[in-house]
């Protein structure tokens, strides 16, 4: 008898539907205004160091090795004097006083139970993220990244900064292996557009930071690129220099599909409506801010998904491009005004450039090659989707088969779908997030970095469910 996941993923593809985005906005503008706190920085130093001995015992070894360890390896090494001299040269708590005590709630939070079912369903996502960027099958004739290879650990916080990351060349002033990420409180409960900018933050600044060399190599590649087609205006400067948030928008696109590219430009809305009334993508884009304008934003993603590998492409790309259009209004990037058709050509040049160029320092690869959306994963997808309408238990016949990113994607494309039930949604897809941390095997008693590359090598591969002819 087939199980109704296996049912559905005979049925073809949804095609795309936006049509509840004015939901979702409000949905992230309402977590954003709720302004909900994390638990409080823990400032004492020996209860401090003693919460972390316990807490440390609760992680996976993996974690214990990489993070725990190291970083109260290092406390100690400060001492109480050393730890409140870093806690008063950062008053602010914006700089090294904000990492170290990142760093401190990421272990707390997840070996003391914080909000154990929206964690672990966070922490799951940013495993498979990496995985699926660093596991053996995808980088066949590419060294791992220089700095890392340890999945981020996530945390809880800091609502008024939003999703940001530390990486790994942040992180490892304390000795840590890994990076830190992090999403406001409020999206542990709500917000579901907040989730589309995990990618970004995972698969994209701390994986670019993770490769030496790797973001310098795109920076001049892309200004290169908009020079040789004659884009004035400063634009090849312009990108250029925003190459870790331009590049991490991309990267977040490989790693989840078209889900990201709109669920950014929702979730922009959704900020700029909580902080300034207007559900609207900015069109300016300030000198000092080291991000891309939002309406940039937004023609980049349309372009990147129109270059990804699945059918729906291009009807995703005419789609976003569309939506952000609705936005474009006069384009200031510095104080200079930008013409719009030279912005847009910009952006299409600056997506196909990150995601195609053979880079050096990925041993003559490029991005689009170590990770990719296709039509498998969008198959994936749509048959994850029906989980996201049913209230009823969740059987073990959904423990596997997809990865973490297919969950998040389903959740997205749910949610922004006609009519529907959005806190449903973002509920069933920490259900399912759950169900899958727990039986990874990183988290496990075992020390496995990448859990894809636990796979057995068949002599004989069946066909596919999906495949088969009734």
């Amino acid at each position: 008898m087939q199980t109704t996941l296996e049912r559905s993923r005979i049925t073809t593809i949804v095609m795309p539907d936006i049509s509840n985005l004015p939901a979702c906005i409000q949905d992230v503008k309402k977590a954003v205004l709720s302004n909900i706190q994390g638990p409080p920085d823990p400032t004492d130093y020996h209860q401090l160091r003693g919460r972390l001995e316990a807490a440390k015992g609760k992680l996976p070894m993996l974690y214990q090795q990489t993070v725990a360890v190291p970083f109260i390896r290092t406390l100690d090494n400060l001492g109480q004097q050393g730890f409140m001299e870093i806690l008063l040269r950062d008053p602010s708590r914006n700089n090294t006083a904000r990492l170290m005590l990142d760093i401190a709630h990421s272990i707390l939070q997840n070996g003391e139970g914080f909000h154990t079912l929206a964690t672990d369903a966070f922490q799951e996502v940013v495993s498979d993220l990496y995985d699926g960027y660093l596991s053996a099958g995808d980088r066949i004739g590419i060294k791992l990244p220089d700095l890392s290879v340890i999945p981020a650990l996530v945390k809880w916080g800091e609502p008024e900064s939003g999703p940001y990351t530390w990486p790994i060349d942040a992180t490892s002033v304390f000795g840590l292996e890994a990076a830190i990420v992090s999403l406001p409180p409020a999206h542990s409960t709500t917000g579901l557009l907040a989730w589309s900018s995990i990618p970004h933050e995972v698969c994209g600044h701390d994986i670019l930071h993770a490769d030496v060399g790797l973001l310098e190599e795109l920076a001049n590649a892309v200004r290169t690129s908009l020079t040789q087609e004659n884009i004035g205006q400063g634009l090849p400067d312009y990108w250029a220099s925003r190459m870790d948030e331009t590049a991490s928008d991309v990267l977040g696109i490989l790693n989840l599909g078209p889900t990201a590219a709109i669920g950014l430009v929702g979730y922009f809305r959704g900020m700029n409506a909580a902080f300034t009334g207007q559900a609207q993508l900015r069109n300016e884009g300030p000198s000092g801010d080291p991000h891309a304008a939002d309406i940039l934003r937004g023609y980049l993603g349309a372009y990147a998904v129109g270059l990804l590998e699945f059918d729906q492409a291009a009807d995703w790309e005419k789609i976003i491009e569309a939506e952000s259009d609705k936005d474009l209004s006069a384009i200031h990037l510095g104080g200079s005004r930008i013409d719009a058709d030279t912005a847009k050509r910009s952006a299409r040049i600056v997506a196909w450039t990150i995601m195609k160029t053979k880079l050096r320092s990925l041993e003559n690869h490029s991005l689009d090659e170590i990770q990719n959306w296709r039509n498998k994963d969008e198959r994936i997808t749509s048959s994850l989707r029906i989980l996201m309408r049913t209230t009823g238990s969740l059987a073990d016949e959904y423990r596997s088969g997809y990865y973490a990113a297919h969950i998040v994607a389903a959740a997205l494309a749910e949610g922004l779908s006609s009519e529907a039930d959005v806190q449903l949604v973002f509920d069933r897809m920490l259900s399912l997030l759950k169900l899958m941390h727990d039986t990874n095997p990183a988290w496990g008693p075992l020390l496995v970095q990448h859990p894809g590359d636990i796979t057995r090598h068949l002599v004989y591969h069946p066909t596919e469910k999906s495949q088969i002819i009734l």
